[in-house]
């Protein structure tokens, strides 16, 4: 019997990174498969044009563009922000085709007349605005964590019979957060939300899944990021006038494998290890 899918008032995703070695677009498809959304927010990085290559855009990161586009056929609303590594984009800001929009930033009108300010938050990012050079070198290294991560993981299950090892994640979770902390990145967002009036702050870029209430001299506002589809798999979601934040578990994992995903996983997996020996093959020579 077929699974009835979940309603939901608005989905925000980000940071997907569809053309990266390390984006879960299977995990994603089996996510966004799960729901029925009026209104979705892609706040950002969702295709990563920084690292584009012609070499690597497999089948499952093509079913996440064409589900979208059905959503669309379907008259669902469809809001794309723009992030900092699909900033091309941002010259198309304002962009409309049906019920899709391409924007760089959004207030988005909830229950309550409650507003939220959504943005991918690369404007806060002090790297991004003086060091473009060293975010994109740094995404770069991360990507090729990533392939090793991948790689590492599948021979620890498959050969070794052993969890999955998580480096990569505990690497970027440092680095990511001192420049969080050095930033202000939360605080920062919330001030300028409260002097706006809003309720809600809803921001991405930071891969760092968060639902808090920030509280200030001059006012609080709900701060709330959506994660990634890298490691954390993570979404938010807006129904009935109530924020909750999605996490893909190992039981949507196994309900995904036992939709006979299993092989096509594994068939990643050799070609992320065949496309960074080419790489690496690239660059030696």
């Amino acid at each position: 019997m077929k699974k009835e899918k979940r309603q939901v008032d608005v989905v925000v995703i980000s940071d997907v990174h569809l053309g990266t070695y390390g984006c879960r677009a299977k995990e994603l498809l089996h996510y966004l498969k799960s729901i029925k959304p009026k209104t979705v927010v892609l706040n950002g990085d969702i295709i990563d044009i920084w690292q584009f290559s012609k070499s690597y855009w497999p089948k499952s990161h093509m079913k996440i563009i064409k589900h979208i586009m059905n959503w669309l056929s379907k008259g669902v609303k469809v809001y794309y922000i723009t992030g900092n590594h699909d900033e091309m984009l941002r010259k198309f800001e304002g962009f409309k085709m049906g019920s899709f929009q391409i924007v760089n930033k959004l207030i988005l009108n909830l229950d309550n007349e409650e507003k939220a300010w959504i943005f991918h938050g690369d404007v806060f990012d002090v790297t991004m605005q003086h060091s473009k050079w060293l975010a994109k070198l740094g995404a770069i290294g991360y990507d090729s964590l990533i392939i090793i991560n991948s790689v590492a993981n599948w021979i620890s299950e498959k050969v070794f019979k052993r969890g999955k090892l998580s480096f990569s994640k505990k690497i970027k979770n440092s680095v990511k957060g001192a420049i969080k902390f050095i930033n202000g990145f939360e605080e920062t967002a919330a001030d300028i939300g409260i002097n706006m009036n809003y309720q809600y702050v809803v921001c991405g870029h930071i891969h760092h899944p968060e639902m808090r209430k920030i509280e200030q001299n001059h006012g609080s506002i709900m701060y709330l990021n959506s994660g990634d589809w890298i490691e954390n798999l993570t979404a938010l979601e807006y129904h009935k006038g109530q924020w909750d934040l999605f996490r893909f578990k190992e039981s949507d994992r196994i309900a995904m494998l036992n939709g006979g995903d299993d092989e096509a996983m594994e068939m990643d997996i050799k070609q992320l290890f065949n496309q960074m020996v080419s790489d690496f093959s690239l660059k030696s020579s």
